[in-house]
């Protein structure tokens, strides 16, 4: 007998929580069920597929094995079943998109706007994650497409770039300094107020401290650009940001530094081999204009 769906399920559902009975429960299903299907899938397939001596139940090298083609074709099973439901005029449909979450700040509401206004129909999903985790939720079929940064990108994981990001020095309105470049060095005399090193850019913004050996003094750690704005446009600390939150704040001021902070790439990223319905290319056609309308540098 060949294998269903359910025991690709039960399998998976058991692996991943390393217990019959938290997987019976989220399966809804009795553990004496789940326990003889899968029995039921191991004497189907001739070998066995968990290892139930530990204190947890975990999967067997054989199992591993099996779980990694199973997922794989759930997920493409998914996939077919998202196909067939796609419709081409965009009257219905959804689409799951993912940004770094500085983009949330001032590039995420904008396009969903005009993403909204054209297509009404199509349920938009947005997740805010790191970069790293955009890209094995894109190769585990997890989203659609993904907004973030340029760079050595996960086998199977491709990208189309979308504008250049450039980012200042950024400082309250009323005590930015005058209108010449501030030279790195001299960061070393500013309190700053900077993103966690959860973030993408405070990576970047670390990599330039450390180009040009500027040893900075970090008064506030935020994990929200919004938090960052309100802090600065509040104190005199200064901050780091792309130039675009900053042309979205009247009451904030760039300062431009000397060397200026490299630029950035931003990119619009999607699984290599993965079907794009009708509502992920329509958003594909509709990132470029956005970005050009609000202005933003061409990659």
């Amino acid at each position: 007998m060949a294998p269903e769906l359910r025991h690709l399920r039960y399998l998976l559902a058991v692996a991943e929580h390393g217990n019959f009975t938290r997987a019976a429960e989220e399966l809804r299903i009795s553990q004496p069920t789940l326990s003889q299907q899968v029995k039921q899938l191991e004497r189907t397939v001739g070998a066995q597929l968990l290892d139930r001596t530990g204190r947890t139940v975990r999967l067997t090298d054989a199992g591993e094995t099996y779980a990694h083609h199973a997922r794989r074709a759930l997920r493409d099973l998914a996939a077919a079943e998202r196909a067939v439901h796609d419709v081409a005029d965009l009257s219905h449909g959804s689409l799951r998109l993912a940004v770094t979450p500085t983009f949330t700040a001032y590039l995420t509401g904008p396009l969903v706007a005009h993403f909204h206004t054209r297509h009404p129909g199509i349920t938009l999903e947005v997740r805010e994650l790191t970069q790293d985790r955009i890209e094995s939720g894109l190769l585990a079929d997890e989203i659609d497409l993904a907004i973030a940064f340029q760079g050595t990108h996960a086998p199977g994981v491709t990208g189309s770039p979308l504008f250049t990001e450039t980012l200042s020095l950024v400082v309250a309105a009323e005590s930015a300094p005058g209108e010449r470049p501030l030279p790195a060095r001299e960061l070393a005399h500013h309190q700053l107020a900077l993103l966690s090193a959860d973030f993408a850019t405070r990576g970047h913004i670390d990599a330039y401290f450390a180009a040009h050996d500027v040893r900075p003094r970090i008064a506030v750690e935020a994990n929200s650009v919004q938090a960052l704005t309100e802090i600065v446009r509040g104190t005199r600390l200064a901050t780091v940001l792309p130039d675009a939150v900053t042309d979205d704040h009247p009451s904030l001021r760039p300062v431009p530094l000397s060397p200026a902070l490299p630029a950035r790439t931003v990119t619009l990223l999607r699984r290599e081999s993965a079907y794009q319905s009708a509502a992920a290319r329509a958003f594909a056609r509709l990132a470029p204009e956005v970005v050009r309308e609000r202005g933003y540098r061409s990659a």
